[in-house]
Protein backbone atom coordinates (compact mmCIF):
# COMPACT_ATOMS: atom_id res chain seq x y z
CA UNK A 1 0.00 0.00 0.00
CA UNK A 2 1.52 3.78 -1.22
CA UNK A 3 1.78 6.33 1.73
CA UNK A 4 0.79 9.50 0.88
CA UNK A 5 4.08 11.36 0.36
CA UNK A 6 5.82 12.67 3.78
CA UNK A 7 7.42 16.52 3.95
CA UNK A 8 10.62 15.55 5.13
CA UNK A 9 13.86 17.61 5.61
CA UNK A 10 17.67 15.96 5.24
CA UNK A 11 19.42 17.75 8.39
CA UNK A 12 22.12 15.52 9.05
CA UNK A 13 24.47 17.03 11.54
CA UNK A 14 28.36 16.31 11.18
CA UNK A 15 29.26 12.72 13.15
CA UNK A 16 32.95 13.64 13.79
CA UNK A 17 34.61 16.81 15.07
CA UNK A 18 38.37 17.21 15.72
CA UNK A 19 39.71 18.23 19.10
CA UNK A 20 43.31 18.78 20.82
CA UNK A 21 44.13 16.00 22.92
CA UNK A 22 47.52 15.76 25.05
CA UNK A 23 49.09 12.10 24.43
CA UNK A 24 51.33 10.07 27.24
CA UNK A 25 54.54 12.43 25.86
CA UNK A 26 52.86 15.32 26.12
CA UNK A 27 52.51 16.09 22.40
CA UNK A 28 49.94 17.91 20.72
CA UNK A 29 47.60 15.30 19.41
CA UNK A 30 44.45 16.00 16.79
CA UNK A 31 41.93 13.45 17.90
CA UNK A 32 38.20 12.79 16.44
CA UNK A 33 35.67 12.87 18.59
CA UNK A 34 32.04 11.78 17.53
CA UNK A 35 29.26 14.43 17.64
CA UNK A 36 26.27 14.32 20.63
CA UNK A 37 23.51 16.73 20.07
CA UNK A 38 19.95 16.93 22.36
CA UNK A 39 16.92 16.54 19.76
CA UNK A 40 13.90 17.07 20.92
CA UNK A 41 10.68 15.54 19.46
CA UNK A 42 7.64 17.10 19.33
CA UNK A 43 4.78 15.40 17.73
CA UNK A 44 1.46 18.43 16.76
CA UNK A 45 3.72 20.89 18.86
CA UNK A 46 3.21 18.47 21.91
CA UNK A 47 6.62 17.11 23.33
CA UNK A 48 6.97 13.90 23.81
CA UNK A 49 10.94 12.86 24.33
CA UNK A 50 14.37 14.96 23.97
CA UNK A 51 17.23 11.92 22.89
CA UNK A 52 20.43 12.48 22.45
CA UNK A 53 21.97 11.43 19.15
CA UNK A 54 25.43 11.78 16.74
CA UNK A 55 22.48 13.23 14.56
CA UNK A 56 23.29 10.90 11.27
CA UNK A 57 19.22 10.26 10.81
CA UNK A 58 17.60 12.84 12.91
CA UNK A 59 14.53 12.36 10.41
CA UNK A 60 14.71 8.59 10.09
CA UNK A 61 15.49 8.12 14.17
CA UNK A 62 12.25 10.60 15.04
CA UNK A 63 9.63 8.56 13.13
CA UNK A 64 11.32 5.07 14.22
CA UNK A 65 10.59 6.71 17.98
CA UNK A 66 7.08 6.79 17.10
CA UNK A 67 6.92 3.44 15.72
CA UNK A 68 8.86 1.90 18.19
CA UNK A 69 6.90 3.77 20.78
CA UNK A 70 3.57 2.73 19.42
CA UNK A 71 2.32 6.19 19.32
CA UNK A 72 1.47 6.38 15.52
CA UNK A 73 0.14 3.87 14.17
CA UNK A 74 0.00 4.57 10.34
CA UNK A 75 2.65 6.49 8.90
CA UNK A 76 -0.03 7.94 6.24
CA UNK A 77 -1.24 9.74 9.53
CA UNK A 78 2.32 12.18 8.95
CA UNK A 79 2.61 14.85 7.06
CA UNK A 80 5.84 16.52 7.84
CA UNK A 81 8.92 15.60 9.72
CA UNK A 82 11.34 18.74 10.22
CA UNK A 83 14.87 18.61 12.09
CA UNK A 84 15.78 22.11 13.03
CA UNK A 85 19.20 22.63 14.35
CA UNK A 86 19.01 25.88 15.50
CA UNK A 87 16.23 24.77 17.98
CA UNK A 88 17.71 21.00 18.29
CA UNK A 89 14.20 20.01 17.81
CA UNK A 90 12.09 17.83 15.38
CA UNK A 91 8.46 19.09 14.60
CA UNK A 92 6.45 15.90 13.38
CA UNK A 93 2.97 17.49 11.86
CA UNK A 94 -0.66 15.41 11.65
CA UNK A 95 -2.41 15.06 8.30
CA UNK A 96 -5.25 16.32 10.89
CA UNK A 97 -3.61 19.49 12.21
CA UNK A 98 -2.42 20.51 8.53
CA UNK A 99 -6.26 19.93 7.38
CA UNK A 100 -7.98 21.59 10.44
CA UNK A 101 -6.02 22.90 13.06
CA UNK A 102 -6.78 20.03 15.43
CA UNK A 103 -3.76 18.08 16.84
CA UNK A 104 -4.40 14.36 16.87
CA UNK A 105 -4.27 14.74 20.31
CA UNK A 106 -7.46 16.77 20.40
CA UNK A 107 -9.06 14.77 17.17
CA UNK A 108 -8.25 10.79 17.78
CA UNK A 109 -11.05 9.42 20.15
CA UNK A 110 -8.13 7.10 21.73
CA UNK A 111 -6.46 10.29 23.07
CA UNK A 112 -6.69 9.55 26.67
CA UNK A 113 -5.10 6.20 25.67
CA UNK A 114 -2.44 8.15 24.13
CA UNK A 115 -2.09 10.43 27.44
CA UNK A 116 -1.78 6.82 29.53
CA UNK A 117 0.58 5.37 27.08
CA UNK A 118 2.80 8.52 27.51
CA UNK A 119 2.31 8.85 31.36
CA UNK A 120 3.58 4.93 31.73
CA UNK A 121 7.10 4.12 31.21
CA UNK A 122 9.25 1.56 32.49
CA UNK A 123 13.03 2.76 32.80
CA UNK A 124 15.26 0.22 30.86
CA UNK A 125 18.96 -0.41 30.38
CA UNK A 126 19.15 1.59 26.91
CA UNK A 127 21.53 4.09 26.59
CA UNK A 128 20.96 8.02 25.67
CA UNK A 129 17.09 6.66 25.52
CA UNK A 130 16.83 3.91 27.57
CA UNK A 131 12.98 4.18 27.94
CA UNK A 132 9.66 2.36 27.12
CA UNK A 133 6.03 2.74 27.12
CA UNK A 134 4.17 0.53 29.89
CA UNK A 135 1.98 -1.17 26.90
CA UNK A 136 5.13 -2.63 24.78
CA UNK A 137 5.38 -5.89 27.32
CA UNK A 138 1.78 -6.39 26.66
CA UNK A 139 1.44 -6.40 22.74
CA UNK A 140 4.44 -9.03 22.70
CA UNK A 141 1.50 -11.61 21.96
CA UNK A 142 0.52 -9.83 18.57
CA UNK A 143 3.70 -10.87 17.32
CA UNK A 144 3.61 -13.39 14.59
CA UNK A 145 7.36 -13.57 13.50
CA UNK A 146 8.03 -15.75 10.39
CA UNK A 147 8.03 -19.65 11.60
CA UNK A 148 9.39 -20.99 8.27
CA UNK A 149 12.09 -18.26 7.78
CA UNK A 150 15.67 -19.61 8.13
CA UNK A 151 19.36 -18.17 8.22
CA UNK A 152 22.10 -20.59 7.46
CA UNK A 153 25.44 -20.26 9.40
CA UNK A 154 26.96 -19.42 5.80
CA UNK A 155 24.97 -16.05 6.02
CA UNK A 156 25.60 -15.22 9.51
CA UNK A 157 29.27 -15.71 8.76
CA UNK A 158 29.03 -13.07 5.70
CA UNK A 159 26.89 -10.65 7.73
CA UNK A 160 29.78 -10.85 10.40
CA UNK A 161 32.85 -9.86 7.81
CA UNK A 162 30.50 -7.65 5.77
CA UNK A 163 30.27 -5.54 9.32
CA UNK A 164 33.80 -5.93 10.02
CA UNK A 165 34.63 -4.43 6.80
CA UNK A 166 32.24 -1.62 6.86
CA UNK A 167 33.69 1.88 7.48
CA UNK A 168 32.40 3.23 10.47
CA UNK A 169 32.82 6.35 13.31
CA UNK A 170 33.80 4.27 15.68
CA UNK A 171 36.99 3.31 13.97
CA UNK A 172 37.93 6.67 13.54
CA UNK A 173 36.51 8.04 16.86
CA UNK A 174 35.04 5.20 18.91
CA UNK A 175 31.87 6.18 21.82
CA UNK A 176 29.40 5.19 19.59
CA UNK A 177 27.06 1.55 18.66
CA UNK A 178 25.94 0.64 15.13
CA UNK A 179 22.90 -1.31 14.19
CA UNK A 180 22.64 -3.17 10.51
CA UNK A 181 19.76 -4.05 8.80
CA UNK A 182 20.50 -7.13 6.39
CA UNK A 183 18.79 -9.49 4.01
CA UNK A 184 18.12 -12.94 4.08
CA UNK A 185 16.98 -13.55 0.85
CA UNK A 186 18.37 -13.88 -2.80
CA UNK A 187 21.43 -13.24 -4.16
CA UNK A 188 22.16 -10.77 -1.34
CA UNK A 189 22.10 -12.61 1.55
CA UNK A 190 24.23 -10.96 4.13
CA UNK A 191 24.32 -7.50 2.34
CA UNK A 192 23.85 -4.54 4.52
CA UNK A 193 20.82 -2.52 3.54
CA UNK A 194 20.74 0.07 5.95
CA UNK A 195 23.95 0.83 8.43
CA UNK A 196 23.24 3.42 11.29
CA UNK A 197 25.28 4.45 14.73
CA UNK A 198 24.23 6.58 17.06
CA UNK A 199 25.54 7.39 20.58
CA UNK A 200 22.81 4.98 21.87
CA UNK A 201 22.00 1.58 20.26
CA UNK A 202 18.21 2.21 20.61
CA UNK A 203 18.99 5.23 18.71
CA UNK A 204 20.24 3.72 15.83
CA UNK A 205 17.84 0.97 16.20
CA UNK A 206 15.51 3.64 15.96
CA UNK A 207 16.49 5.09 12.74
CA UNK A 208 16.50 1.73 11.09
CA UNK A 209 12.96 1.44 11.76
CA UNK A 210 12.60 4.73 10.68
CA UNK A 211 14.04 4.01 7.27
CA UNK A 212 12.19 0.80 7.41
CA UNK A 213 8.44 2.79 7.71
CA UNK A 214 9.21 5.40 5.02
CA UNK A 215 10.76 3.13 2.69
CA UNK A 216 8.01 0.41 3.18
CA UNK A 217 10.53 -2.24 3.97
CA UNK A 218 9.37 -5.20 5.43
CA UNK A 219 11.43 -7.30 7.93
CA UNK A 220 10.41 -10.87 7.44
CA UNK A 221 13.41 -11.41 5.14
CA UNK A 222 15.59 -9.69 7.04
CA UNK A 223 18.68 -9.94 9.76
CA UNK A 224 19.27 -7.18 12.54
CA UNK A 225 22.63 -6.99 13.83
CA UNK A 226 23.48 -4.68 16.92
CA UNK A 227 27.25 -4.32 18.39
CA UNK A 228 25.51 -3.34 21.70
CA UNK A 229 23.90 -6.24 24.18
CA UNK A 230 20.61 -8.14 23.55
CA UNK A 231 18.17 -6.21 26.56
CA UNK A 232 14.32 -6.93 26.04
CA UNK A 233 14.11 -3.49 24.80
CA UNK A 234 16.52 -4.06 21.74
CA UNK A 235 14.34 -7.63 21.65
CA UNK A 236 10.48 -5.94 21.41
CA UNK A 237 12.08 -3.38 19.04
CA UNK A 238 13.34 -5.95 16.31
CA UNK A 239 10.15 -8.21 16.77
CA UNK A 240 7.68 -4.75 16.09
CA UNK A 241 9.71 -4.59 13.09
CA UNK A 242 8.99 -8.37 12.28
CA UNK A 243 12.84 -9.30 12.13
CA UNK A 244 13.16 -12.91 12.96
CA UNK A 245 17.45 -13.07 13.48
CA UNK A 246 18.91 -10.47 16.26
CA UNK A 247 22.58 -10.63 15.90
CA UNK A 248 25.10 -9.31 18.35
CA UNK A 249 29.02 -8.94 18.96
CA UNK A 250 28.02 -8.89 22.77
CA UNK A 251 26.18 -10.28 25.34
CA UNK A 252 22.48 -10.73 26.35
CA UNK A 253 20.09 -10.24 29.55
CA UNK A 254 17.91 -12.62 31.12
CA UNK A 255 15.11 -10.60 30.08
CA UNK A 256 15.57 -10.16 26.94
CA UNK A 257 16.50 -14.36 26.50
CA UNK A 258 13.20 -14.68 27.83
CA UNK A 259 11.13 -12.34 25.64
CA UNK A 260 13.15 -13.72 22.15
CA UNK A 261 11.93 -17.50 23.48
CA UNK A 262 8.41 -15.82 23.98
CA UNK A 263 8.07 -14.16 20.21
CA UNK A 264 9.66 -17.01 18.66
CA UNK A 265 13.24 -15.00 17.83
CA UNK A 266 16.51 -16.19 17.18
CA UNK A 267 19.01 -14.67 18.71
CA UNK A 268 23.07 -14.92 18.81
CA UNK A 269 25.27 -12.64 20.27
CA UNK A 270 29.42 -13.12 21.36
CA UNK A 271 29.53 -12.93 17.54
CA UNK A 272 33.28 -12.48 16.88
CA UNK A 273 35.16 -13.13 13.42
CA UNK A 274 33.80 -17.13 13.26
CA UNK A 275 32.70 -17.69 17.14
CA UNK A 276 28.75 -17.17 17.86
CA UNK A 277 26.76 -18.25 20.80
CA UNK A 278 23.38 -18.93 19.67
CA UNK A 279 20.54 -18.80 22.46
CA UNK A 280 17.06 -19.01 21.28
CA UNK A 281 15.67 -19.95 17.86
CA UNK A 282 17.60 -23.02 17.10
CA UNK A 283 14.88 -24.52 14.54
CA UNK A 284 15.42 -21.66 12.45
CA UNK A 285 19.31 -22.05 12.21
CA UNK A 286 21.19 -23.87 9.05
CA UNK A 287 24.25 -25.46 10.08
CA UNK A 288 25.88 -27.15 6.87
CA UNK A 289 26.58 -30.56 8.41
CA UNK A 290 23.66 -30.85 10.52
CA UNK A 291 20.68 -28.93 8.50
CA UNK A 292 18.41 -27.01 11.03
CA UNK A 293 20.20 -27.59 14.61
CA UNK A 294 17.77 -29.98 16.65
Amino acid sequence: MSVPPIEITANARPATFEVEAINEHGAIVPTVIAGEHPLTIYLDKRELVTLMTLGAAPEHLALGYLRNQRLVADLAELAAVQVDWATDSVAITSRTLRASGVTMWESSPGAAELDSRLARRTITTGCAQGSVFGDLMEALDQVALPAAARLSEEVLLTVMERIRSHESIYRLAGAVHGCALCSNAGDNRGDILRFVEDVGRHNAVDAIAGWMWLEQVTGADKIFYTTGRLTSEMVIKAAQMGIPFLVSRSGLTQMGYEIARRVGMTMIGRCQGRHYLLFTGRERFVTPSAGAVA
